[in-house]
């Protein structure tokens, strides 16, 4: 899956979260991320529509593969899970995968989506983007797309995605896509075999034209178990969140860091060492989200309709198939105790930016089973305060 949010989602990635094609604007962005009266505010969900995939990604969450697999949603239990999403708020809506453009439903579900009033956006992996499927896209409502480039290169992007041509098909499915008037952002996953090439991948999504560029930190979930010690350690981590930070004023791109908590505390520092007040006036949407989204405003539902707060956090906090979306979201125990984040436990807890921050919970239940447990990739030493930072 390639997951534009969460990450968002991404997802992604690979249905995480995460990172949407995510743009949030004033009527869906996640809100103060000081006020817990927004910390149950849907504002994004992204929907594992097919665990089927045409690549064969080192990282994927999910281990997808190029078949069918049973018990998925089908066209009508997918409109209810819209109707019942819709009762509980107006979120964006992530359609991920695997390949969600292998359902032949999915421009129905996109479609019934956008009736209803929900803001639809996809996270195909670009390969399968026609002229005619770009334009579908668009007359189903579709707002956004994310496509994920994880390397510069064919080389690069091709060992990385298990399919050879997947850096040529994925351009060429941009160029349709831009061709149709369909905006699209750039996802990309880093590990230490791509670390060097981040600025380069940045270069690339300008020169194409994409709108944003998201950044995904590897959560050694699914298949990224099998190449944990790809992942960048703590201070490579501290580094290239602070490159990342730098960019913001180099680029018209949007920019995000997915999966990567602690660049709201690094946006926080750097910004009052250089005397800013963070707002969402000075600092856009970075000012108005969180790091960790897990459970609060964001969760993921999985292809036979598993609800987690996150896709890379394993932990079931519902099914739509037996109970309604809104019976989970409201009164799930996973859910409730991610919302109160003085549930957080050791360094995280204590930490002044618990409430911008909060830890990967993924990575922290990866790491300990305990999705509560500090995020071990953090070298920040807190001042040992419970002061709300601003």
């Amino acid at each position: 899956m390639n997951s534009p949010l969460h990450g968002l989602p991404g997802t992604s990635e690979k249905s995480g979260h995460p990172a949407p094609p995510s743009q949030l604007d004033k009527h869906g962005h996640p809100g103060n991320p000081d006020s817990s009266a927004s910390a149950n505010t849907i504002r994004l969900v992204a929907w594992e529509t097919t665990k089927r995939c045409n690549l064969n990604c080192k990282h994927c969450r999910a281990g997808a593969e190029d078949h069918p697999y049973d018990n998925e949603l089908d066209t009508q239990a997918s409109f209810r899970l819209l109707d019942q999403i819709r009762e509980v708020g107006t979120p964006i809506i992530i359609l991920t995968g695997g390949e969600p453009l292998l359902r032949e439903d999915i421009f129905d579900i996109a479609s019934y989506g956008t009736k209803i009033g929900l803001r639809m956006v996809m996270a195909p992996n670009g390969t399968l983007i026609t002229p005619n499927i770009a334009q579908r896209l668009k007359e189903s409502g579709i707002k956004r797309i994310s496509v994920s480039l994880d390397g510069s290169t064919a080389q690069s992007h091709d060992d990385f995605r298990g399919l050879k041509n997947a850096f040529k098909d994925a351009i060429r499915g941009i160029e349709f896509a831009k061709a149709a008037g369909l905006e699209f952002q750039i996802n990309t996953v880093i590990t230490k075999t791509n670390l060097d090439e981040i600025p380069k991948i940045l270069s690339l999504a300008e020169s194409l034209g994409a709108v944003a560029h998201h950044i995904f930190l590897l959560v050694p979930t699914g298949r990224g178990k099998y190449i944990a010690d790809s992942a960048i350690d703590a201070k490579e981590y501290e580094q290239t969140l602070n490159w990342f930070y730098d960019q913001q004023a180099k680029t018209s791109l949007q920019l995000k860091a997915t999966c990567a908590p602690h660049y709201y505390r690094i946006l926080r520092q750097r910004a009052k060492a250089d005397g800013k007040k963070v707002t969402f006036e000075t600092h856009g949407l970075d000012a108005v989200t969180r790091g960790c989204l897990a459970g609060t405003g964001f969760c993921f539902i999985s292809h036979v309709g598993r609800v987690q707060t996150c896709g890379f956090l394993d932990v079931t906090c519902g099914d739509i198939t037996q109970q309604t979306f809104k019976d989970v979201w409201e009164n799930s125990t996973v859910f409730n105790e991610l919302r109160d984040f003085n549930n957080l436990e050791n360094k995280c807890g204590i930490c002044e930016y618990k409430n911008v921050c909060g830890g990967c919970r993924a990575r922290a239940y990866e790491a300990t089973g305990n999705y509560l447990a500090e995020e071990p990739l953090c070298t920040y030493q807190p001042k040992r305060s419970d002061q709300k930072t601003k």
